[in-house]
């Protein structure tokens, strides 16, 4: 059972998979570093100084706080400035993904028009051979 497992973890795809979530994660955390640390505070500066991860509507009236964190914990709060952060690096990721994907689709089609040498005719190939021959004597 044990080399079955290893047959299975060492098939292409496995690994494949293993090294996209990896590599998917680490892209993950660059997204949101570029929305929260660059995009946000840009949005932020043209807006006023609006910091949208901290808007919230509170839920309950015992909320009073001015801050995200303070305010969850006095009670239950809509933070949808949070969800608009979100919602802005998950369009960040699916146009990046978009973009690589479209360059990755337009070098393919690249490879599969490449010209190929053209088909010698019957004649052509007895000539080469022929032409072949000769050189060899």
């Amino acid at each position: 059972m044990l080399k079955e497992f290893r047959e299975f973890a060492m098939k292409g795809n496995v690994v494949d998979l293993a090294v996209g979530v990896i590599i998917g994660a680490a892209f993950g955390a660059i997204v949101t570093s570029l929305v929260g640390d660059v995009i946000m505070p840009i949005i932020g500066a043209i807006t006023g100084g609006l910091d949208f991860s901290n808007y919230f509507t509170p839920l309950s009236k015992a909320v009073t706080a001015n801050n995200l964190a303070d305010a969850k914990k006095q009670g239950a709060v809509l933070a949808w400035g949070n969800f608009l952060t979100l919602t802005l690096n998950f369009l960040i990721i699916a146009f990046v993904l978009f973009i690589v994907i479209r360059i990755m689709n337009r070098l393919k089609r690249k490879e599969e028009v490449a010209p190929s040498a053209p088909k010698l005719t019957r004649q052509e190939e007895l000539l080469t051979e022929i032409r072949d021959l000769l050189k060899k004597s």
